[in-house]
């Protein structure tokens, strides 16, 4: 089982916690054309490798932080808050 440390509560088995996406992504403006709706809405990167990921400590604190990790081996390399840069 995968284990995330929340910069608040420290480390938790993943289950704890929900994906919310990858990091990083820019909502456009409301009056964007739909071709760019569509590309925000539908279309991601599939990462094989290491990426910057949203989660949510669900089932503690409630709080949405950042978590580097391997798509691959699913290792966690790091855990910040929005407001802390990352490795």
């Amino acid at each position: 089982m995968m284990q995330i440390t929340c910069p608040w509560c420290g480390k938790c088995d993943e289950w704890e916690f929900e994906y919310g996406g990858p990091s990083g992504v820019v909502r456009p403006p409301l009056e964007a054309p739909d071709e760019t709706w569509g590309d925000y809405l539908f279309f991601r990167d599939n990462v094989k490798g290491s990426s910057v990921e949203r989660w949510r400590h669900s089932y503690g604190c409630g709080q949405w932080f950042n978590v580097e990790r391997d798509s691959v081996t699913h290792r966690v390399s790091a855990a910040f808050r929005f407001d802390e840069s990352g490795p």
